[in-house]
């Protein structure tokens, strides 16, 4: 049997192991203190994804081909653009349960939806966009509470602060992905992957001169561990994609709260709040009509190919 070939069991576990790879890399970042300036932990996390990637390139023979590419331009934007959506992540995340920065990040895969009929000119009916609107009330829902500390401690309140900034983390991270989708047209994966890696270091590293501080060793190795997750993530969720349909394995994101409530009770003594706990319902129950209706649309469309319809 071919290594290579189509295996949804295997997309779906492949899936599921890079949601721990995932939420291990957020665990470590938060562990490593609230005290460290956003752009130092954005370069470490970029920095360290770069050995895992590198080596997986160089083991599949596919290293000097992934540098390889027409289209500078477009892979520097996009890690301009991703490398903001990970540092307002990051802020938010050394601000807030980890439980409510992974449900808040849930945004992300909606405005996604809206983002691709606005800028790229997809077509979105009625039931995307009804499940776009509810899953954002879902996810109003959860940062409400931490918008209302605006009101006692102003803009200096770090948690609405937080919430904030993971909320933005999400809409850039929705704009990363349509410029995914725009060099997926003539790039590689893996040449994506490789210049989002090294571009984000980068941009990152340009921050040394705004903050950063001497790290401790524990400090130091946290944020190590983060990276290495960061690339072995990006290793798995890319190669789930090749034994699956993204239809397919995309629930299997929403696993990543489970986590994230299990890991925030036992490590940071996080407890979810019933209003973060019903948001985050509303918003995983959007997500997840939003994907079944792009199965639904993708069955449609490959029975048209094969029986033409007056509808067309």
């Amino acid at each position: 049997m071919d290594a290579d070939a189509p295996s949804p069991m295997k997309g779906m576990v492949l899936k599921v192991l890079s949601v721990v790879v995932f939420v291990c890399m957020s665990t470590s970042i938060k562990a490593a203190g609230n005290d460290i300036a956003t752009g130092q932990i954005t370069f470490y996390r970029s920095a360290f994804a770069m050995v895992p990637i590198l080596g997986f390139l160089a083991c599949r023979g596919a290293l000097r081909d992934a540098f390889r590419t027409s289209n500078v331009t477009g892979h520097v934007a996009r890690g301009f653009v991703g490398i903001l959506a990970m540092s307002c992540g990051f802020y938010g995340l050394v601000h807030l349960p980890l439980p409510e920065a992974i449900a808040i990040g849930y945004a992300m895969p909606l405005l996604a939806v809206a983002f691709a009929a606005i800028f790229l000119g997809e077509i979105v009916r009625l039931y995307r966009w009804s499940a776009v609107l509810i899953g954002l009330i879902g996810v109003f829902i959860i940062i409400w509470p931490r918008l209302t500390l605006f009101n006692q401690g102003g803009f200096g309140s770090a948690e609405a602060m937080g919430a904030v900034a993971v909320l933005f983390s999400a809409a850039l991270g929705a704009t990363a992905m349509v410029l995914v989708r725009k060099l997926v047209q003539k790039e590689r994966t893996h040449t994506i992957v490789l210049y989002f890696s090294l571009s984000a270091a980068m941009f990152s590293l340009a921050t040394l001169p705004f903050g950063w501080s001497e790290l401790s060793w524990e400090a130091f190795f946290l944020l190590m561990i983060a990276g290495f997750c960061g690339g072995i993530g990006q290793i798995l969720l890319t190669e789930s994609y090749r034994h699956a349909d993204m239809s397919t394995i995309a629930p299997f994101e929403y696993t990543s709260i489970v986590l994230g409530i299990v890991i925030g009770y036992f490590l940071f003594g996080d407890v979810p709040t019933a209003t973060m706990l019903a948001g985050t319902a509303i918003v995983v129950g959007a997500g997840i009509f939003i994907i079944y209706r792009e199965h639904q649309l993708g069955l449609e469309r490959r029975g048209a190919r094969k029986h033409v319809t007056p509808q067309g």
